[in-house]
């Protein structure tokens, strides 16, 4: 049993945390907005006002938020800020999708105040973070992945050690950049045979008969054709991905093709699609 601080309880986080519990570890939860904190509060987690309060006697703080300011806030706020509540034999994991830059530059700031940190972003989506089946992609120094491995399952069995700090953001981003220009080459090829006449359901089955095809494709496929865009993973996030990915490449000529498939959910967002899921985009092309 382990005390935990996790910060940061949206759809994602609230799940993660809930499995900590169910895992028996002693878990002090803080959010921005109470409800998500209240509803854990039932299952047995204490509540903190703000991420220093939850970080002060926690063995490993966990954050699960939505940008790098986010991440910035909940630990370097000089008065709330989760660091300066930190012990300096505790163990610091970002589980947020961040830009590489920024997991530098924090890990160098949790260094300087003694802790161990790591950054374990995940692959997976609600239905992952349900059942604890999270695919985790670690960065950070060997000691503090093995220290941070028996915590992390509890929420995922695969747990891939990728290299030191700023790769598992670099591994997540590829992750996501895959995940959403094929989202975005469906959708456009969704529109190209509609507006052909073909019945597009039966011309996809056919190419998923085909090398090309991947499992992720059957599922954008049915969500788009079926019109079910309940939010996953939105709009709004996956294009934030596609930003820190063209950053990390160093410019949108070196990544051209993340930067258009990044143009298309940012129309997307324009259209008030942002908080949609990401597969929404198939609305771009499609009657």
């Amino acid at each position: 049993m382990t005390d935990i601080a996790f910060l940061g309880l949206g759809a994602m986080g609230s799940r993660m945390a809930a499995n900590l519990l169910k895992a028996g570890h002693r878990v002090t939860v803080w959010n921005r907005s109470p409800g998500p904190a209240e509803a854990l509060a039932l299952a047995g987690a204490r509540i903190a006002r703000t991420p220093k309060e939850a970080a002060a006697g926690a063995a490993c703080v966990m954050v699960m938020v939505r940008d790098d300011e986010a991440s910035r806030q909940v630990w370097l706020d000089p008065a709330t800020g989760a660091l300066a509540g930190m012990a300096a034999d505790a163990l610091a994991i970002d589980s947020s999708t961040l830009s590489p830059a920024w997991v530098r530059e924090l890990g160098r700031a949790v260094a300087d105040r003694g802790p161990a940190f790591v950054e374990a972003p995940v692959s997976g989506t609600l239905p992952q973070a349900e059942s604890g089946q999270l695919i985790y992609l670690v960065g950070g120094e060997p000691e503090a992945f093995q220290r941070a491995k028996p915590l992390l399952k509890a929420m995922g069995p695969a747990i891939h050690h990728v290299g030191p700090l700023g790769t598992g953001a670099l591994v997540k981003l590829c992750t996501n950049t895959l995940l959403g220009v094929q989202a975005t080459v469906l959708a456009e090829l969704i529109g190209l045979l509609q507006r052909a006449g073909a019945d597009a359901a039966r011309a996809l089955e056919a190419v998923a008969a085909t090398a090309v095809w991947s499992p992720i494709a059957t599922r954008h496929t049915r969500a788009m054709l079926a019109g079910d865009f309940a939010p996953q993973f939105p709009v709004a996030l996956i294009e934030k991905d596609f930003r820190y990915a063209v950053a990390a490449a160093g410019s949108p000529a070196a990544a051209p093709t993340i930067e258009a498939a990044r143009q298309v959910f940012a129309e997307a967002m324009a259209r008030g699609m942002g908080e949609l899921n990401h597969t929404a985009v198939v609305r771009l092309y499609t009657a």
